[in-house]
């Protein structure tokens, strides 16, 4: 296979390029610095750069010329868990820079193309039980405007279908933890304030996780096997947050915050830290949409990619392993 991977420094797309390219693919990778690419990767067989970036695609389609499939997992996703104003970016990059890809693959012969949304726009079922693929939005998917978008973006790809011909299959992932995490992303960056003991308290909610390794796998088979116009939830299971917490206090040593926090009050917590990043311009340690994203208590239903991509999802405690490993191994602890 030759593989167009965009987002290929995220973490998602350098979990995604090195399981293609131990599987004996040959990969192109779209990065907006070669320079960090080179850092992430080093001297890597097979994998070709292509400086480029999501606002401008036209700047870098020509690069899909001869590529069988289009792996697309670049959004506009870590900037909005932080203070500012993002929906035309989130318009822009998330949804017509979705659809402005898919007509420049299918214009350069590309043979396919899996899309990750997430599962973030699954709602839960009339009875409350986890949300599979054939379940709404729920309201929160419509407040939170990154999942909106997704919603959004997978609306516009059943356009898109109804008028080309290029197979688009979605991929659905959970929250995503794992290797790699060079960014970091609001996971790593959770886990690597959990080391320097920053969190203070333990917050109301729960979601669906899962190993960023174990959505590379199934979008690689989705390749193959995924039916266009089809989605699929790689969600992994549902933990309440203290869970979360009691994992990596167990993995790594370091001790759990044991005191709870009403939702109100984490509210409360976020709005001054997003007040504190704009004053000081560092990173908000916890932001209202955090907060919220958790609350919703997002569960979903993976048996549909189980089944028909193989799915699996590896232990909690073993992906926390590999992600301290990895971070102590590139100078972030």
């Amino acid at each position: 296979m030759r593989a167009f991977v965009t987002g290929t420094t995220g973490l998602l797309g350098s979990n995604l390029t090195q399981a293609l390219l131990q599987a004996g693919h040959q990969v192109k990778g779209l990065v907006r610095s070669k320079e960090k690419a080179v850092r992430v990767f080093k001297d890597t067989p097979g994998l070709e750069f292509v400086t480029g970036d999501m606002n401008n695609i036209s700047g870098f389609a020509p690069a899909l010329a001869g590529c069988d499939v289009l792996f697309h997992t670049a959004a506009y996703f870590r900037e909005y868990y932080q203070p500012g104003d993002h929906k035309a970016m989130l318009e822009k990059i998330n949804v017509q820079g979705t659809i402005d890809l898919l007509i420049a693959a299918e214009k350069y012969g590309v043979s396919r193309a899996i899309h990750t949304s997430s599962s973030g726009v699954i709602g839960k079922k009339d009875n409350g039980a986890p949300g599979d693929e054939s379940t709404a939005p729920d309201e929160y998917a419509g407040s939170n405007l990154y999942f909106a978008s997704k919603v959004s973006a997978e609306l516009a790809i059943g356009r898109f279908l109804k008028e080309r011909s290029l197979p688009v299959v979605m991929i659905l992932p959970g929250w995503m933890w794992g290797p790699g995490d060079a960014a970091p992303t609001s996971s790593g960056q959770l886990l690597l304030d959990f080391l320097k003991q920053k969190l203070p308290s333990v917050v109301e909610g729960g979601t669906s996780l899962v190993d960023v390794r174990d959505v590379a796998a199934a979008m690689i088979v989705a390749a193959e096997k995924g039916r266009s116009g089809e989605r699929y939830i790689v969600g992994g299971p549902y933990l309440e947050f203290g869970q979360v917490l009691a994992v990596l206090e167990k993995v790594t040593g370091v001790p759990a915050p044991k005191r709870h926090i009403p939702y109100a009050l984490s509210i409360a917590v976020g709005y001054a830290s997003e007040t504190w990043a704009r004053l000081t311009g560092q990173s908000a340690l916890v932001t209202v949409e955090a907060v919220r994203a958790i609350h919703a208590k997002k569960a979903v239903d993976s048996a549909k990619a189980m089944r028909e991509l193989g799915a699996a999802f590896r232990p909690f405690e073993e992906t926390i392993k590999d992600e301290v490993d990895w971070f102590r191994a590139n100078g972030y602890l």
